[in-house]
């Protein structure tokens, strides 16, 4: 059963100032006399004191000292202590205060003032204690919140990556003659993307990218083909201008079913990367890509990435209408691209990191 009276200890070496302060107190609290410091800290081993009226002049211990073990010691340092005084001296007073000590009363004790400055340092510490306990329950809750906030987090990233691979299933079955484009592309655009971090290139530029949206979001560049006629998307054989025209459009309709998605979310950033990516990998560095023809650095770099990687998977791999080229070739054509289609300064990063490339492709 829970206390309702609170617990002093009076510490005094006179018998008649702890008489007389017991008897002031016994109606109102439960009262434990010591005559000296070394009797207060016996009655601390078994007791818990709410608060502690402790004489400064005593023999041996004497108030001070007494009042820095106190507040040295983890289980005291936070019992209230009120200093009891004969004398009214204003640097001890003020040597007490910065040990700890929360109040001084002058001797002999006035009944109704030792109560009330007793009761203000009560209310005080149990404000002191509520606050603490609100603080940990707030912490607590903190925690707790933080917790099922990264638990709801993964659970959309995995839903995230359970929906791009589906999505990228769906484009790659639809689109059969590119089979494992999507994810070679992806693991180029990672090499490369390494290669710019090491070199410093665009550094200011990707300092701020966060690499577990963009690396996904390359998943969704040719998203688009969905909307593309399976006799076109399927030919065993050249397009035709008319049908390349018509294959073109899978820019726009990547475009515009990412921006469905951004028009029903509040625009993450991994679908700006997605949009980008999916809508500016044709463009060429010269001005002469598609679907809008931009130039240069204005084509988002997402997309001036992407472009390297979505060629260079294209020169390699064997289509109906071509054989696939050796890495030697492909490289070489990226290098000759350079000023025109691609970005100079990324295929200068895409042949430093050749090797890695090579691997991909070997795997």
């Amino acid at each position: 059963m829970e206390r309702t009276r609170k617990r002093i200890i009076l510490v005094d070496d006179m018998q008649a100032n702890l008489e007389l302060g017991r008897g002031i107190l016994k109606t109102f609290y439960e009262v434990f006399p010591a005559p000296s410091a070394e009797k207060l800290f016996e009655i601390l081993g078994r007791v818990r004191a709410d608060l502690i009226l402790l004489d400064i002049e005593m023999p041996g211990m004497s108030g001070m000292d007494a009042i820095k073990r106190l507040k040295a010691d983890p289980e005291t340092a936070g019992i209230p202590v009120i200093f009891l005084t004969s004398v009214s001296d204003s640097d001890s007073e003020m040597a007490g205060f910065d040990l700890g000590a929360a109040d001084y009363i002058t001797k002999p004790f006035s009944g109704p003032l030792l109560l009330k400055r007793i009761e203000n340092q009560l209310l005080i510490e149990g404000q002191r204690k509520s606050l603490e306990a609100a603080h940990a329950e707030l912490q607590g809750h903190a925690a707790s919140l933080e917790g099922r906030v990264r638990e709801k987090t993964e659970e959309v990233t995995r839903l995230q990556g359970a929906i791009l691979a589906t999505v990228s299933s769906l484009v790659e079955f639809r689109d059969r003659l590119t089979g494992g484009h999507i994810a070679r592309t992806q693991r180029y655009m990672q090499v490369i993307v390494d290669g710019m971090v090491e070199a410093g290139v665009y550094a200011a530029e990707i300092r701020d990218w966060d690499m577990e949206y963009l690396l996904p979001a390359a998943q969704l560049h040719d998203v688009g083909k969905i909307a593309i006629a399976d006799a076109v998307l399927n030919k065993p054989g050249r397009l035709t201008p008319e049908e390349f025209e018509a294959m073109k459009g899978h820019v726009n309709a990547g475009v515009d079913a990412i921006e469905q998605i951004m028009a029903m979310t509040d625009g993450s950033e991994f679908l700006h990367h997605a949009l980008y990516i999916a809508g500016t990998h044709h463009e060429m560095w010269d001005g002469t890509g598609y679907p809008i023809g931009l130039k240069g650095q204005n084509i988002p770099l997402e997309g001036r990435i992407m472009a390297i990687a979505d060629v260079f998977d294209a020169l390699i791999s064997e289509r109906p209408y071509k054989k696939a080229l050796s890495a030697d070739e492909a490289f070489e054509i990226i290098r000759r691209g350079a000023g025109t289609h691609f970005d100079p300064a990324l295929v200068e990063v895409f042949l430093t990191v050749r090797d890695r490339i090579e691997g991909i492709v070997r795997e």
